[in-house]
């Protein structure tokens, strides 16, 4: 199992690392335009290799996608990151050239690849490579919501007073402030509605809490976080690799289904060895399928800037 992140800075190199630690690919290749910036992360990460207990190989290269030739799996992360102020779609401009280089540099050298774009804006993004490269739509896929569930079931843990293991909930719609859409429907604290447990306005605000989880740590680093996103794609890639048939709320193209076309956006999908293998129908409630509806108009709105 190889598979190839581009970008090494501290997002894809904490991707790197995640997947090297869980020790079910042979081969991670990190990529980076930054002469010898990729090379130097991976040295510094097969050093730990002894002390952590993997035997995944990392290689470093800068801008030679020759060395990606091969990868089951490919991660995109480059572009540049958000900085204090700035909303992910103001990235469109800079981004949108990277992410098309990249995707299909990756694609020409692995015509067979599952692409995950971490990119933002990622939504948009993600409907970026479906327009621009030749991969099926179940082997292309946004990660943002598993990201946002992960920062979802922290939020309601703090809330509940209650170790993160015994919460479950999700994230569906656009990985943006505005366009996420926390299900507190459907969110439980050991299969037991989290409503039994928490007043409407608590729920609420771990809701807004929810969708200004990014913009609450670029504040405070002074730029994007880089563990969690690291893990949510870790998370993904092991889904896949292992052939998990895992449920993640994921960025997929969707043709009809939630009432939308034509759009990437947030859903839950089952994971294994194909990408994504299946989009879950789930019920949500009125105003959830009101909050998903314009979600999906501020993706559509962001796709309109793109020149495709």
């Amino acid at each position: 199992m190889k598979v190839t992140v581009v970008g090494a800075g501290a997002v894809g190199a904490s991707c790197a690392e995640y997947i090297a630690i869980k020790d079910f690919a042979s081969e991670v290749v990190l990529l980076d335009i930054k002469e010898g910036y990729a090379e130097g992360k991976a040295m510094d990460l097969m050093q730990t290799a002894s002390l952590n207990g993997f035997d995944t190989k990392i290689t470093g290269v800068t801008n030679d996608y020759s060395k990606t030739a091969g990868s089951d799996i490919c991660v995109i992360t480059s572009g540049i990151p958000r900085k204090p102020g700035m909303t992910r779609e103001e990235l469109i401009g800079i981004n949108a050239g990277i992410v098309k280089t990249v995707a299909t540099s990756l694609v020409e050298q692995s015509p067979n690849t599952i692409l995950i774009v971490v990119s933002n804006p990622m939504d948009t993004m993600t409907y970026l490579a479906h327009k621009s490269i030749n991969l099926p739509k179940n082997k292309i896929i946004g990660m943002g919501g598993a990201l946002d569930s992960a920062r979802f079931k922290y939020r309601l843990a703090e809330a509940l007073k209650a170790p993160i293991s015994d919460v479950d909930g999700m994230v569906i719609g656009g990985h943006s402030d505005t366009g996420m859409v926390p299900l507190t429907s459907h969110a439980t604290r050991n299969s037991i509605k989290v409503s039994e447990f928490l007043s409407e306005d608590r729920l609420n605000q771990v809701k807004e809490d929810t969708k200004v989880g990014g913009a609450t740590l670029t504040k405070l680093l002074g730029t994007s976080a880089w563990y969690a996103p690291g893990a949510a794609v870790s998370a993904l890639v092991q889904a896949i690799a292992c052939d998990q048939k895992k449920i993640f709320p994921c960025s997929t193209y969707l043709e009809g289904e939630y009432g939308l076309n034509d759009i990437c956006i947030g859903v839950p999908v089952i994971l294994g060895r194909n990408g994504i293998e299946e989009i879950v129908d789930i019920p949500l409630s009125n105003a959830e399928k009101e909050h998903m509806q314009s979600s999906a108009e501020g993706v559509r709105k962001t796709n309109g800037l793109l020149d495709l």
